[in-house]
């Protein structure tokens, strides 16, 4: 099993967290395991997902021992936080600021990630322990809003949520963010034909855009 440092060290250095939020677990997985082939390393699975503890059972199984972080997502409350852990998800993240979910994620040493979007909301999600502030939702203010926040709070580990794409990612790490969650751009990559292959291709080029704006 990944260590809390193993898990935020991951998320770090890749830069990426897939979100898999789909309308099926069946699809779910088989993204997730097609974006993992494609290199991602970090994968959440939102509650919201029919079936969602159970597709994080299955990748956990899969992949926990090759490194590859598997979380949950829409965590909202400690009870949400606990199943998710037994079901094996070492990264527990939520759209709100819940202090109990944040508490249970710290107990079990399972890395969190908090959603806030105002400046006093991202400092009470510091405040409350949480491991990363996910921005959410990150298209409204954009990476211009990322750098104005920073620079009051330059000690907030910021990921943004909602319209990452491999087009504008640069502007996102050149305004200061940690990581950056992405979805559409890969999950929905095989929703015309069903080619898993387009995922993997999807992520590669997200992973390769992200190293162009870290260099």
């Amino acid at each position: 099993m990944l260590t809390k440092f193993e898990v935020l060290e991951t998320i770090v250095r890749s830069g990426a967290l897939l979100i898999a939020r789909l309308d099926s677990a069946d699809e779910a997985y088989r993204v997730a395991e097609a974006a993992i082939d494609g290199g991602i390393r970090a994968v959440e699975v939102p509650l919201t997902v029919p079936g969602a503890l159970g597709v994080i059972e299955r990748l956990a199984d899969k992949y926990s021992d090759q490194g590859i972080v598997v979380g949950a997502g829409t965590v909202l409350d400690a009870e949400a936080a606990y199943a998710s852990v037994s079901a094996g998800a070492r990264l527990l993240v939520s759209p709100q600021l819940n202090p109990n979910m944040i508490a249970a994620g710290n107990r079990y040493q399972t890395v969190t990630a908090s959603g806030a979007y105002t400046p006093t909301e991202v400092l009470n999600t510091l405040e409350a322990g949480a491991d990363i502030v996910k921005l959410f939702p990150a298209e409204l203010g954009g990476p211009a809003y990322v750098k104005t926040v920073l620079a009051p709070l330059p000690q907030a580990p910021i990921m943004p949520s909602g319209g990452v794409t491999p087009e504008n990612v640069g502007a996102w790490f050149a305004a200061g963010v940690t990581a950056v969650g992405v979805g559409s751009f890969v999950t929905k990559a095989a929703q015309n034909d069903g080619d898993y292959g387009l995922v993997a291709r999807a992520a590669q080029t997200f992973l390769d855009a992200i190293d162009n704006a870290r260099q």
